[in-house]
């Protein structure tokens, strides 16, 4: 049994700023390498850093979202503000989110993990809900013992 939780959580916006993947949705190692490469450029570059100088708290989302027929994929932060360099505002729900918690080495062995463990176990278990689609994300939340920890957070209804 994975452990999740599903948890009420208000609406709330990321701006964000993103790539879009051209792996085919079910290439899980092209698709880790695409993000991978598109988070060690906004590190890089300053991207992330002009991100989070405008951030509303410490999180650092990464967000999963179809947009026109387009796996697009950013990195964000909770803000009211803007940046010119911001692709897009991405308005999350108030509803249910199929919550997992986890920690790791690096953000993107973060990411991966949780997203393997969240799409592979956690939603085929949860038999009374379901991801209609809509944006999902992982949250990098902070640092403790070495390690970075967070969540991932899937929007789902009741079936």
């Amino acid at each position: 049994m994975t452990n999740y939780t599903l948890e009420e959580k208000n609406s709330f916006t990321v701006l964000g700023i993103g790539t879009e993947l051209k792996s085919d949705y079910t290439d899980f190692v092209g698709i880790s390498k695409e993000k991978g490469d598109f988070w060690q450029a906004v590190k890089q570059d300053g991207t992330l850093d002009s991100l989070k100088a405008i951030a509303a708290n410490d999180y650092i989302f990464a967000v999963n979202e179809a947009v026109n027929n387009k796996m697009m994929h950013y990195a964000g932060v909770m803000t009211d503000a803007s940046l010119p360099e911001a692709d897009r505002v991405i308005q999350f729900p108030k509803g249910e989110y199929l919550v997992v918690k986890g920690e790791a080495k690096t953000a993107d062995e973060l990411s991966n993990t949780l997203t393997g463990i969240a799409f592979g176990q956690a939603l085929p278990e949860a038999k009374n809900v379901a991801y209609v689609g809509g944006p999902n994300t992982t949250v990098e939340m902070g640092q403790r013992n070495g390690l970075v920890f967070g969540e991932m957070w899937i929007p789902v209804v009741r079936k």
